[in-house]
């Protein structure tokens, strides 16, 4: 079974640098709740530069959630912030920072590839 958390963290720190995040400089740890255990990512940005650990760090931002939810947060299943608003992740710092950060998750899949929009019937003519 792949790590999606793992993979998601591999390719990041594969980046190296961002752009779009370029007047950007915090720390974001995510604590992944799994059982008993917990794994840590740290993740600093400094005005675009990006360095991942698993450090047990303070850091600006904690985010913290379970294994199989942010495993569709990595994968591009959820959206960050709406699973935040739903309470199934928790934060502990500045929240503008995951605002910030969530450009550099994949997006949800949106229902509109698959041929409609989501919650509307198409019309037959």
């Amino acid at each position: 079974m792949a790590d999606v958390i793992a993979e998601y963290f591999d390719a990041l720190a594969g980046r190296g640098h961002e752009q779009q995040l370029e007047k950007v400089s915090g720390s974001v740890r995510f604590d992944v709740m799994d059982g008993r255990r917990t794994r840590r990512w740290l993740v600093k940005l400094k005005k675009g530069d990006i360095d991942v650990s698993q450090r047990n760090a303070a850091a600006d931002l904690v985010v913290t959630g379970d294994r199989d939810t942010l495993e569709r947060v990595f994968s591009g299943k959820m959206n960050a912030l709406a699973t935040l608003l739903r309470g199934d992740l928790t934060v502990d710092g500045g929240s503008e920072l995951l605002v910030l950060f969530q450009r550099l998750l994949p997006r949800p899949q949106d229902a509109t590839r698959k041929g409609g929009k989501a919650g509307y019937a198409r019309r037959q003519r």
